[in-house]
């Protein structure tokens, strides 16, 4: 079997390719490489493959998409300034794009990394469910809905993971976290958030899991069987760094920074590790009826907790 991994070079990309390489050498791994180049470690290795294409040429990608049997989808733009001026570009037209071309290249299974805020606000006590009608608040959450219409519309096998907060270390928005915390710049709204966590390493079964089953279809919910809010998983995340909990700050506060990153981004044209929309999805509560999930995919977690998977933030 040939996975295609878009978006190989980024984090989550990177994280995923390195497990299948580890764990799963029957299969062969094919990375779309753009302006970011894909790590030395995962070049020059027999099972895997480097394929450069750019999602915003349709014309580059039936070369890359060639003798695919599974697409995992991850590219995308994050930390930039203004996401509601690109998104509907990077996210739903060049989405848009590679299905438009694996179509044509005849790949038959395409998984798309998702999250429950599609649905809009959810909880523990009332969980997102699949349904594609909610009405999401920020951008990023507007434009993967998009996204998934697009690739339950267009694709005979289509696969929807709406993953929860991936956490543990080498995880870009954990990594940004810890540093502001040890730098005392941490902090977070005071109305508890209830977020839906999955670990780094059981993230990427669930992933190995849907690309490998020729059962599986459809939308999960992928998520480890706590209740958490985003104050206490920060809570705890600050305790195993070493750090002091995170100030408990006005939301007006947190807005004025994202605004400051977002300007201070645009006038020197780099990266901004918050925007006001990050903030608009960060505080909208989600959890994923995660039943399907655990029955057709990954019925044991390692780390079923926060508290099992405390390790997975340390180095």
């Amino acid at each position: 079997m040939k996975v295609l991994i878009t978006g190989a070079a980024g984090n989550l990309g990177c994280l995923l390719a390195r497990h299948l390489r580890d764990g799963h050498p029957e299969l062969e791994l094919l990375l779309m490489e753009h302006h970011k180049r894909v790590p030395p470690d995962l070049r020059g290795h027999p099972g895997i493959h480097i394929r450069p294409a750019d999602l915003a040429k349709p014309g580059t990608l039936p070369g890359c998409l060639t003798g695919a049997n599974v697409i995992v989808h991850f590219a995308g733009v994050l930390f930039r300034a203004r996401p509601e001026k690109f998104l509907p570009t990077t996210n739903t037209l060049y989405f848009h794009n590679l299905l438009a071309a694996a179509r044509k290249a005849g790949v038959p299974k395409v998984i798309l990394i998702s999250f429950p805020h599609v649905e809009g606000p959810s909880s523990p006590a009332r969980p997102a469910t699949g349904r594609l009608d909610g009405q999401p608040e920020s951008v990023h959450a507007k434009t993967r809905l998009e996204e998934e219409k697009l690739l339950f519309q267009q694709i005979d096998n289509p696969i929807s993971l709406r993953v929860g907060m991936v956490y543990g270390q080498g995880i870009l928005m954990i990594d940004a976290a810890e540093w502001f915390a040890k730098h005392r710049l941490l902090g977070v709204w005071k109305k508890p958030t209830a977020i839906h966590l999955i670990s780094k390493t059981d993230f990427c079964r669930a992933v190995a899991a849907a690309i490998i089953s020729p059962a599986a279809q459809g939308t999960y919910h992928v998520g480890d069987e706590g209740q958490d809010t985003l104050q206490s998983f920060l809570d705890l995340a600050c305790g195993a760094w070493g750090c002091r909990k995170p100030w408990r700050l006005p939301l007006g506060l947190i807005y004025l920074a994202a605004g400051l990153c977002e300007a201070a981004s645009a006038l020197f044209k780099t990266f901004s590790p918050l925007t006001r929309d990050f903030i608009d999805i960060g505080r909208v509560s989600y959890h994923g009826d995660t039943t399907r999930f655990r029955r057709e995919l990954l019925p044991v977690l390692k780390y079923p907790t926060i508290a099992e998977g405390m390790e997975e933030m340390k180095y």
